[in-house]
């Protein structure tokens, strides 16, 4: 029975996110991806929105500009040099033109070669000048904002060449118009391109909002279909109309599920076993009890009864505590690691057997040279060292030597474990780290290489056996080795 991945205390749980377990809420799909759509593009329509107001607007003084100008050269085709001096003789029907209305509010103003007033209004400011070296009109024109009369008004200022029979120069004509027009002009054509692209927006939305829903039906009916399961079904998902991009999801559930499945089979199996195996001693225990029960205590039947009764105690307590330290290891491995000293934790274990092994007058020897830190828990490893020590004090006869040695190879951390008993059986070989498998039924639980096994998983490591032969290809012994990745320093 393989342990779970252990996982940092107080670690989040599959498929929250440390953020989202910190704020205590979770995040919408549809919601996000309505951001992440929305948001963008309201940003690009209101930057789209100023840049289409600044173009239209400069489209809207250019072509007021060009009527600007249009009047400032009908003016000048009024302008005559007649008995030696310039005049503006301008007709009844151009002055109705240019009379001004509540809008553009027009004023025009002609001055003369040497700066004199010739017609117009003569509130309106005269060009200041200077004379414009280049313009992006077919005349020497130039236009300013100004204010006229407590009001902004745009002026065309335009450089009119007067030629008479004595003289050369050059007039200027000044037409004022209103910026009212003007920024009415603009202002509506802003707020129709901000309906315009308010509507773009709300139908992008309406549509996005529409899309995704439809898109995560799917998703909602894979929901129910696992909202009404029974806790304890775990058949394979049926497939789906899912899209292609949530399609590898029903396959993850369905192997998650398959991997549910087989680990709650090892456990039932597990529990099977573990009935079976405390249902045996306390059976015999019972039979003891009544053999003893039915003899009169004195004689050495009955002693002898009471000592397999001692003994079977002994071997139920034992399993019961096996059982227990292997679910101690599920447990365990779920906590944070830190780094510890395998050396010192395999001293203690050698020191806690060492009456063991005097009494079965075997050779305990200690190798450890060096320091050596792994990242784990002080429990599993003294619980790793312990079982595999004393399976190895077991099988050694009397008068036989167990080695433990504790150092670093190829950079891990290494424990071997080496004993001189008559190895492993090659019956038993392929079923060494299953529960309850064991060669002596009468001593051991069959859990202590299952718990080692499972303890180097949840380091990170790796446990094998193997027979220790000599150069005639007798076995020797048996050698446990343990590989477990060492810490940062150790």
């Amino acid at each position: 029975m393989t342990p779970p991945a252990p996982t940092p205390a107080g670690g989040p749980a599959p498929g929250q996110r440390p953020a989202d377990l910190a704020n205590g809420r979770s995040h919408s799909l549809r919601r996000r991806l309505l951001v992440g759509l929305i948001v963008p593009m309201a940003l690009f329509v209101a930057v789209d929105t100023v840049s289409v107001y600044r173009n239209a607007l400069q489209a809207i003084t250019l072509a007021y500009d060009r009527t600007l100008l249009t009047t400032a050269r009908t003016l000048g085709e009024w302008l005559q040099w007649r008995d030696g001096r310039l005049l503006a003789d301008l007709p009844p029907s151009a002055l109705e033109e240019l009379e001004p209305d509540s809008l553009r509010g027009v004023a025009w103003r002609i001055t003369g070669l040497d700066g004199e007033l010739l017609a117009g209004h003569a509130g309106l400011p005269p060009y200041p000048g200077p004379m414009p070296q280049r313009s992006a009109y077919p005349a020497l024109v130039d236009f300013y904002d100004t204010d006229y009369q407590g009001r902004p008004v745009r002026v065309a200022a335009l450089y009119q060449p007067v030629v008479g029979p004595d003289v050369r120069g050059i007039a200027v004509i000044q037409v004022a118009e209103g910026l009212d027009l003007r920024r009415q002009r603009a202002q509506e054509l802003l707020r129709a391109t901000l309906l315009r692209q308010a509507l773009l927006v709300l139908v992008v939305a309406g549509v996005t909002w529409a899309v995704v829903a439809h898109s995560l039906k799917p998703v909602e009916a894979l929901r129910a279909a696992l909202a009404r399961r029974r806790g304890d079904d775990l058949s394979p998902l049926e497939p789906t109309a899912l899209p292609r991009e949530l399609r590898p999801v029903p396959a993850a559930i369905n192997d998650l599920l398959g991997r549910l499945g087989g680990t709650l089979e090892r456990q039932q199996q597990f529990i099977r076993d573990a009935s079976h195996q405390l249902r045996t001693p306390l059976t015999v225990l019972r039979t003891q009890l009544r053999n003893a029960l039915d003899g009169d205590g004195d004689r050495p039947a009955d002693r002898a009864a009471l000592v397999d009764m001692q003994r079977t105690v002994e071997r139920a307590i034992g399993l019961a505590q096996q059982m227990l330290a292997l679910a101690k290891v599920d447990q365990v491995s779920r906590r944070a690691f830190a780094a510890v000293r395998l050396d010192e934790q395999v001293r203690e274990v050698a020191l806690d057997l060492a009456p063991l092994a005097a009494q079965k007058s075997v050779d305990l020897e200690l190798r450890a040279e060096r320091p050596v830190t792994v990242l784990g828990h002080e429990w599993m490893l003294r619980e790793l060292a312990r079982n595999l020590l004393h399976n190895a004090l077991r099988e050694t006869p009397a008068g036989g030597a167990v080695l433990l040695q504790v150092d670093v190879d190829d950079g891990q951390a290494r424990l071997q474990v080496i004993d001189s008993g008559p190895g492993i059986d090659p019956a038993l070989a392929e079923h060494l780290f299953e529960p309850f498998r064991t060669g002596r039924p009468t001593e051991g639980t069959g859990l202590g290489l299952t718990i080692c096994r499972d303890i180097c998983a949840a380091l990170g490591g790796r446990l094998a056996l193997d027979n220790r032969q000599d150069e005639a290809g007798r076995v020797r012994g048996a050698t446990a080795t343990v590989r477990l990745p060492a810490a940062a320093g150790g």
